[in-house]
Parts: structure tokens; C-alpha cells; sequence
């Protein structure tokens, strides 16, 4: 019996190759492959995330593209970059692929033994405030293992290993979910043995001694002026560290005075190998937030953490 005219006539209006392309089935994995070089933008560091080879990315990624007969990447020496197809195709299936992570990390974060969170920081507030006080939060759960990943730079918590990220800045961190933890003050303090007089008398009386500076060499300008001190060229010179964990390590060897935030010294001023120089704190304008994603808020290594590390800051 002959099919009826409808499907017929449907029928003629697509080829026998577009027929078989619009039945056989795309492959997951190379879908998988493809929204990770979307989101890490290179080849190579989409096969570290994958653990494969550069050279089966690419592989995966070229069948993407001989089966949908369009180009996914544009393909430069180092970087790769998305075409306006493969944007297209990264917009659809992307969000997907986020929601089936975040349901297996899920699901994982739940099984019986050691889980294991990453925490990113910068390596000041690693050193001086964070690993001192680690130890009761691992004792609270034993079962979370963390791993301290220090950087100067933002954690991705979309594409990166970051569980949680304690940012210093502003706050404004479009779609994280944000609760500020402290704002520090700069003070400057010294070595009991650089102050055997004790403390100084007034702002300027900073200037007669050696000047140990941050890595943009800007507290010492901001301090003086915001105490009614004209800084002069002696101000911004002295030896410079790139975090406040070292120059607390200046200060205690007597190197001269140090501005630190009071949140990183509170631990060597208890122990008295630094002292204050002056009572003159200074309210600075960037302050500390621990940051995660909403969408992994619920996990319970990093709620865990999260409630954990606000009750540590204080923040009611």
C-alpha cells in the first residue's frame, strides 16, 4: 500500500543525507568537548580540565563541525575563539551541561568519605588571617579536605577548581552570591626594638624613620594624608614586598615601620613582636567577601565553609 500523498510530499522536501543527518545521533562527549573550549578558550587547557590529549579535543570538535557542516572555532597561533555559529551552539547547550555538573557535584559532595574543597585567596589573607584559624573548622568536619589555592588574581568560579573564593575589593561581583566579612584599617606598627621609646607622638614623626612599603607603594601616601600629613618623596621610597605576610616579617626583623591591615597584624601584635607605632587607623575602602556561586550554595562542603568562615569573621 502506497504512503499516503502527505508524507510524500514532506518527504521529497529533504534530501536522503539530511534525513540521515537529522536521525543519527550526536555524540554527548564531543558536546561535552566542545562547551569546554568554549568556556576555557583555549584547546590545551580544555584537555587538562578533560584529561585528554590537545589532540583529541580537537578531533571532537572537528566532527562537531563535519556533522553540522558549519564552523564551531575560529583557530589562531595559542587561543581559539568561538564562531558566530559556535556561539550559537555554546548559548543552547552550554547552560545544560552546568546544570548536569552541579547535580553530580551534588550528588558526589553526599557520598561517605574525605571531599575534598578548594578555597581561592589571595596569599596575604591565606598566611595572616585564614590558615591560623583552619584548624577548628577541619576539626568541626573532619570529613572536608582543604586545599588553599593562593592567587593575586580572580578566582573563576565558573570555569575554574574553586569551590569558594575570599575576595578583596569592592563586593560587586555579578551573579556570585557575596557576604562581606570585614573591612580593614590600616595601621602601622614596628619592632619593640626599633620603638624602645614607645609609641610616637604624631603622624610625621613616621618620617624620621625607614619606611617599609606595599607592592604599589600607595599605604604610606594614603595613611600620612589621611592623618593630616603632606607626604613627601621619602614617603613612597624604602624597600617593597608584595604582600602583607612579608612585611610582617620586615617589621619584626626592625627593618623600619610597616603599614599593615589590622586584620593581618592582630596576630603578631598579641604575640608582641610588633607593636604599634601610633594609634592612627585608617578605614580603607576595599574590604574582604567570601564568594560561591547561588547555584552551589547548597552543597554542604561549601555551605559548611561558608557559615563557618562568617561566624570566624564575626559578621552577625
Amino acid at each position: 500500500m502506497p504512503p499516503p500523498a502527505q508524507t510524500i510530499s514532506l518527504a521529497e522536501r529533504f534530501s536522503s543525507s539530511k534525513l540521515k543527518c537529522m536521525t543519527s545521533p550526536v555524540s554527548f562527549g564531543a558536546l561535552r568537548t566542545f562547551v569546554e573550549v568554549g568556556r576555557q578558550g583555549s584547546i590545551k587547557r580544555a584537555a587538562r580540565e578533560l584529561n585528554v590529549t590537545p589532540g583529541a579535543v580537537s578531533q571532537q570538535v572537528k566532527a562537531l563541525e563535519s556533522r553540522f557542516g558549519v564552523q564551531l572555532l575560529e583557530r589562531g597561533n595559542r587561543e581559539v575563539k568561538l564562531s558566530a555559529h559556535g556561539l550559537r551552539l555554546f548559548g543552547k547547550i552550554a547552560p545544560g551541561f552546568e546544570q548536569i555538573d552541579a547535580a553530580v557535584r551534588l550528588f558526589e559532595d553526599r557520598r561517605p568519605g574525605p571531599q575534598t574543597l578548594v578555597v581561592s585567596t589571595v596569599p596575604s589573607f591565606a598566611a595572616c588571617w585564614l590558615t591560623p584559624r583552619l584548624g577548628r573548622f577541619t576539626a568541626q568536619h573532619p570529613q572536608v579536605e582543604v586545599q588553599i589555592e593562593t592567587s593575586v588574581q580572580l578566582a573563576d568560579l565558573a570555569n575554574g577548581p574553586a569551590d569558594v573564593a575570599i575576595r578583596h575589593g569592592s563586593g560587586r561581583y555579578p551573579g556570585l552570591d557575596v557576604v562581606s566579612l570585614f573591612s580593614p584599617r590600616l595601621v602601622v606598627v614596628g619592632s619593640p626594638s626599633l620603638l624602645v621609646h614607645g609609641p610616637l607622638h604624631s603622624p610625621a614623626d613616621c618620617l624620621r624613620y625607614p619606611l617599609l612599603q606595599d607592592r604599589d607603594r600607595a599605604d604610606w601616601p594614603i595613611w600620612l594624608e589621611a592623618n593630616g600629613v603632606k607626604p613627601t618623596r621619602s614617603a613612597a621610597k624604602g624597600p617593597s614586598y608584595a604582600d602583607d605576610a612579608l612585611l610582617i616579617q620586615g617589621a619584626i626583623a626592625g627593618q623600619g615601620l610597616a603599614i599593615l591591615r589590622d586584620v593581618y597584624a592582630a596576630r603578631a601584635l598579641e604575640s608582641g613582636s610588633i607593636v604599634l607605632a601610633i594609634d592612627a587607623p585608617v578605614p580603607t575602602s576595599a574590604g574582604y567577601f567570601v564568594v560561591v556561586r547561588p547555584d552551589r550554595i547548597a552543597i554542604p562542603k561549601i555551605a559548611a565553609f561558608r557559615q563557618w568562615i562568617i561566624h570566624e569573621a564575626g559578621v552577625s
